[in-house]
């Protein structure tokens, strides 16, 4: 039982915006805690909080709607759990300005970048509709290759999490529940960094969509066979939550380790528009095929 109440370490009516809690007198009150080493967990827990990060909230860069509710359960859960993870990990999506899924990467022939949400296609570009500004070659391979593969199409997203900003930031509470758990469990948080590379999407956290010389990170997905449980929610559900976990799913199938030890938060993550209906699919298809389980966080218990 914590000493300390969830109010004073997360308030929800300031999900999204700046932190006005100082996270100083958050980890003093965690150190008044009853400590319970993670070291000494028999079992195993993992949470994965896949791109909370501020310009994914409602009023970000690249907003999801329903990233505010998200949060409030998320921390809510890990509130409520804390002396049973044993781990939180979180990845940071984090880009340059110039990167091939900004609009400053592609031009027309008037010399006009496209808009947000423009989706590119090989036949833009061999039409000249669209024109690469940078890496012609590495751009043009990347876009033919995942049409072959059957991923995604190349979106043009807004700029967002650009390396040092505020939108790269973990959004505010978020990242007071999960320090206050790191000084309580005497453990450190998990970080992982990803989409540094110019001429590639990296939605999930293991490898790019497409790379013919960046490969698969095999010490991180390695690093997920040591838990019994792997809780994961974050943003987008259609995009970054989604790739990571069919990424997991087929490594663990690969080293025969069970991937019916994953379960998502069902309220803890929330589509882009318009992709709702791909992304059901995809997810019916990992908990039939795979067993992956889809909980809600306020029923699911550790």
């Amino acid at each position: 039982m914590l000493k300390t109440a969830f109010e004073q370490i997360v308030n929800v009516n300031k999900i999204g915006s700046r932190n006005e809690k100082h996270l100083h007198d958050i980890l003093t009150l965690a150190q008044a805690e009853q400590t319970v080493p993670a070291k000494n967990d028999k079992k195993k827990i993992l949470f994965l909080g896949i791109d909370f990060q501020n310009d994914f909230m409602e009023n970000g860069a690249l907003g999801v709607p329903g990233a505010h509710k998200d949060i409030h359960n998320v921390t809510k859960f890990i509130y409520r759990h804390l002396h049973k993870i044993t781990d939180i990990a979180v990845s940071l999506d984090t880009h340059q300005p110039r990167q091939i899924f900004h609009p400053c990467w592609w031009e027309d022939q008037a010399g006009n970048h496209p808009q947000p949400l423009t989706i590119i296609t090989s036949q833009d570009i061999e039409s000249g509709k669209w024109i690469p500004v940078y890496e012609k070659e590495e751009s043009v391979e990347y876009v033919v290759n995942l049409e072959k593969s059957g991923k995604k199409q190349l979106c043009i997203w807004p700029y967002h999490c650009i390396e040092g900003t505020y939108g790269a930031s973990l959004e505010g509470q978020f990242a007071n529940i999960i320090y206050f758990h790191s000084v309580v469990r005497r453990t450190n948080v998990i970080r992982m960094v990803k989409g540094l590379y110019p001429a590639t999407e990296m939605y999930g956290i293991f490898r790019p969509e497409y790379s013919k010389n960046i490969e698969a990170n095999i010490r991180l997905l390695e690093s997920m066979r040591h838990y019994d449980q792997i809780i994961i929610a974050g943003e987008a559900k259609s995009h970054c939550v989604l790739e990571s976990v069919i990424q997991l799913v087929e490594y663990l199938k690969s080293v025969k380790d069970d991937p019916a030890k994953i379960y998502l938060l069902e309220d803890g993550m929330s589509s882009i528009p318009g992709f709702e209906d791909e992304t059901e699919q995809a997810y019916r298809t990992l908990v039939n095929n795979d067993g992956i389980h889809l909980v809600t966080s306020t029923e699911f218990e550790l």
